[in-house]
């Protein structure tokens, strides 16, 4: 399987698993549709950078944005926390069927949404995982 695809789907797999009950919401593929409850999870675009440099094994960095939305600006410290845990599952991310792992930037954003007639904070957050090595 795709570097990238793993990844993304180890990634969905601990979201889901971590929020399920929780009633916060995990997505992907697709925004979740109109009348969706806050806060929600969307992990969006992935981008692999592949690294031929050594011949033993092929290295990279996989690039994977997670987008969490919520309705409520004056609850910024939830959508926090949903963050502070996204990271945190991000880390814990070592070992997939056919890759090693390890997490190498986080960057974080909240930004307000005015998108809908409601405003929304919207924080993104941007990972890379670097390919430390691969199983045969």
């Amino acid at each position: 399987m795709d570097a990238q695809q793993e990844l993304y789907s180890a990634l969905l797999i601990a979201l889901k698993t971590k929020y399920k009950d929780t009633g916060i919401g995990v997505y992907d593929t697709f925004l979740p549709p109109d009348g969706t409850p806050y806060p929600f999870v969307y992990l969006g675009d992935s981008q692999t950078v592949d690294d031929y440099g050594n011949k033993s094994f092929i290295g990279g960095h996989v690039y994977q944005t997670v987008h969490v939305w919520h309705d409520d600006p004056k609850k910024r410290g939830t959508q926090s926390k949903i963050m502070a845990e996204i990271k945190d599952i991000a880390r814990h991310i070592r070992d997939t069927k056919s890759y090693h792992w390890s997490v190498r930037n986080i960057n974080q954003q909240v930004i307000p949404d005015t998108t809908t007639s409601q405003p929304l904070l919207h924080g993104v957050l941007d990972l890379e995982f670097e390919i430390t090595g691969g199983k045969q």
